[in-house]
């Protein structure tokens, strides 16, 4: 295999070791000040965009023994790696292409799942990480609360008791 192929390949796969997930995109028709534009809303969330050649991603995904895209490596590619909460990733993707109406997201891969197009539309309606963590962080603490509340009812009942009785001597 030629060294600037290696190279590509070697590219591709350090980007997928980036994170458990990654999408793909068609970029065809966004020009540079745009792209940097999607680079700097995406490096927000901690991912990166890059352009990659199909036959290196390809490559690169067999060695790793991720899902076959290969239905999907057509065109021009970029890939979107990084980043802990895919769901917001997915989802400044899907504003960013919509205010655009340039590019779509082809496909992608979360874990070792393929995600079609509409599972990414899907993924990017899901509440953010942080919206997760509260929701999560609020169920763990509304037990706790209410055992304190318990406790405290037979105290209260005595002190309404206790007033009760003072307003009546």
């Amino acid at each position: 295999m030629r060294p600037e192929k290696e190279y590509l390949i070697k590219e591709a796969s350090d980007h997928l070791e980036k994170s458990t997930f990654f999408f793909l995109t068609d970029y065809k028709g966004i020009n540079s000040e745009e792209t940097s534009e999607l680079r700097a809303k995406l490096a927000e969330r901690g991912a990166e965009f890059h352009v990659v050649k199909n036959t290196s991603l390809r490559l690169a995904a067999k060695e790793k023994n991720l899902p076959d895209l290969g239905e999907f490596l057509s065109g021009h590619t970029a890939i979107v790696v990084g980043g802990d909460d895919a769901s917001g990733v997915a989802k400044d993707l899907g504003k960013y292409f919509k205010s655009k109406d340039k590019v779509s997201v082809k496909a992608g891969v979360l874990g070792d799942r393929a995600l079609n197009a509409q599972e990414v539309k899907k993924l990017a309606q899901l509440p953010s990480l942080e919206i997760i963590r509260a929701q999560l962080l609020s169920l763990v603490n509304t037990p706790a609360t209410q055992v304190v509340s318990i406790l405290n009812q037979p105290a209260r009942g005595l002190l309404n008791v206790l007033q009760a009785k003072s307003k009546d001597s």
